[in-house]
């Protein structure tokens, strides 16, 4: 006997009766919609949240029948999943807007009023974009035979708990072990993350011809998801080892960092799925007439806009001022030590030594002072490392004492052990010397 199959094929007409309770949801969802865009009303995350889970059950059940592989419901499968992407975006940011007077930015009134304008601005492109794709799914699910329920209803409306009412804060402030080493570890992220955003140099621009050549060439998927998973671990970092410690309220910035880390990270998360919408249903590889009128009722432009004048270049603002109070906290946390190393042999501390001095000071951006008798050259400056190489010299020494934080004597340690690079190459611990090098 021939092995049978175990997936039964079923005809269009048996599927159709399959989808008609799937289908109810869908058209009580988009019922409430239509109510809420002629309205004028606001859209609430509970209902983003209500889209999300529909759409994400009922694109499990298309794909779990096979119709994305099915002529006539190929589009409409597209159409669903591209309405859950939209949502998903949408979410993130009325989380940013209902979350905004909570996370105690340092803002004037007039940014304050800027980004506010963008993010409403960004959601009625959304609601908009949802609402056109909603109807053309519905229209082609009639042309594929599935009618309107009769005497649809929206769903049942429900008002979100008030957020200006809270119990009392009355949690213990914890000791946490190694606190303040751990805050400056969490302030240096801050900063790397930030330094590595603006390294991509992404302007914001409305010409559309090169909104196409930033993204996805230069902003794609995989560079959203990478600063998304870097600014998460730091948030819960900070969740972990600041929030509701001693040292959060001894330190003031502190109060503040919490916020720049939270609205870069929910515009990445609203961006990242903005990207995925662009890529794999208005410009990925799908089927040309589906990916034509998905770039009609989203419009790709516009799309591309959302990525990247107000996504991405709001979240590279918000980290960058994180960096900003991170750098503000540093010198409060900071603790100086000494220690006595060798002097680079043979040649003392000519130009390439002192250089190396300097670009480890400047890489924690913390100073660096080579001490002789009563008197600190601060590594900082080449010329005043020059300066005191030829006092060495001159008074024939061997070694000299350094004061820093520990990040700095713990890279000088390791230059020192190797002879400050003078023969030997730069070790990986000490990789961020090669692009100065």
């Amino acid at each position: 006997m021939e092995p049978q199959s175990l997936i039964e094929i079923i005809s269009e007409e048996e599927f159709l009766c399959l989808i008609r309770e799937s289908y109810e949801g869908f058209c009580k969802i988009y019922t409430s919609l239509e109510w809420k865009i002629t309205n004028g009303k606001s859209i609430s995350k509970k209902f983003y949240s209500t889209v999300n889970y529909e759409t994400d059950s009922f694109e499990s059940f298309l794909d779990e029948h096979g119709a994305r592989e099915n002529k006539r419901w190929s589009f409409f499968s597209e159409y669903i999943a591209s309405i859950r992407n939209l949502s998903i975006a949408a979410f993130y940011i009325r989380h940013i807007l209902d979350r905004y007077p909570y996370y105690k930015l340092r803002e004037s009134l007039e940014m304050d009023s800027k980004f506010k304008d963008s993010a409403q601005e960004s959601l009625r492109f959304l609601n908009s974009s949802i609402y056109n794709l909603f109807k053309e799914a519905i229209v082609t699910a009639q042309a594929n035979g599935l009618e309107f329920p009769q005497k649809c209803m929206g769903l049942e409306e429900y008002s979100e708990t008030s957020a200006n009412k809270k119990l009392p804060r009355n949690i213990s402030e914890e000791d946490v072990t190694d606190e303040e080493e751990r805050i400056v570890n969490l302030c240096e992220k801050v900063r790397d993350v930030a330094k590595s955003m603006i390294a991509l140099s992404i302007p914001q621009t409305h010409d559309p011809e090169e909104l196409q050549k930033i993204v996805p060439s230069k902003l794609d998927e995989k560079v959203l998801r990478e600063f998304l998973i870097q600014i998460h671990n730091v948030q819960s970092e900070f969740d972990t080892y600041v929030k509701n410690t001693k040292t959060e309220q001894a330190y003031v910035e502190l109060k503040y960092i919490r916020g720049y880390i939270s609205m870069p990270l929910h515009l990445l998360e609203s961006s990242l799925w903005l990207s995925h919408m662009y890529e794999r249903h208005a410009e990925g590889i799908r089927p040309g007439e589906c990916k034509r009128k998905i770039s009609m009722m989203a419009d790709k432009n516009d799309l591309l806009g959302q990525i990247v004048n107000f996504g991405f270049y709001y979240a590279v603002y918000f980290i960058q001022e994180g960096a900003r109070l991170a750098e503000e906290v540093l010198p409060q946390l900071i603790k100086f030590q000494r220690i006595v190393l060798p002097i680079p042999t043979p040649l003392g501390f000519h130009a390439r030594p002192s250089t190396y001095l300097s670009l480890i000071a400047r890489q924690y951006n913390c100073d660096l002072f080579l001490i002789i008798g009563d008197e600190k050259f601060n590594a900082r400056s080449v010329m005043s490392m020059l300066q005191a190489g030829g006092l060495l010299a001159d008074n024939g020494m061997q070694s000299v004492q350094f004061e820093s934080d520990q990040r700095v004597i713990n890279d000088l340690k390791i230059l020192a052990q190797n002879n400050y690079c003078e023969e030997k190459p730069i070790p990986p611990e000490l990789n961020y010397l090669r692009s100065n090098d």
